[in-house]
């Protein structure tokens, strides 16, 4: 199943406390569960102004579908060719 990087912009996400994050999380994995299966939430990066969230979902519709859903902003949405680290090198 494919990979995806969603990249949400959101001024002043670092600066979310906790109970924001598990509110977000919360709303996220709900609506997840109304979509179903075939989507899936890995994890998040939070910064500054972004988060940027990592999902395995059958296509690029099901990822906007799901951001919809939970008002959530997806400004790009990006799917994942190959992951490299540093073991590639070897």
């Amino acid at each position: 199943m494919p990979k995806f990087v969603i990249e949400r912009e959101i001024p002043g996400a670092g600066s979310l406390t906790q109970s924001e994050l598990q509110a977000i999380s919360q709303k996220s994995c709900g609506v997840l569960s109304d979509l179903g299966p075939q989507i899936q939430w890995l994890h998040s990066y939070v910064t500054a102004d972004k988060i940027y969230c990592v999902y395995i979902a059958p296509d690029e519709g099901t990822v906007r579908a799901h951001a919809e859903q939970g008002g959530f902003p997806a400004n790009s949405i990006s799917a994942v060719t190959t992951v490299i680290d540093p073991t590639t090198a070897e």
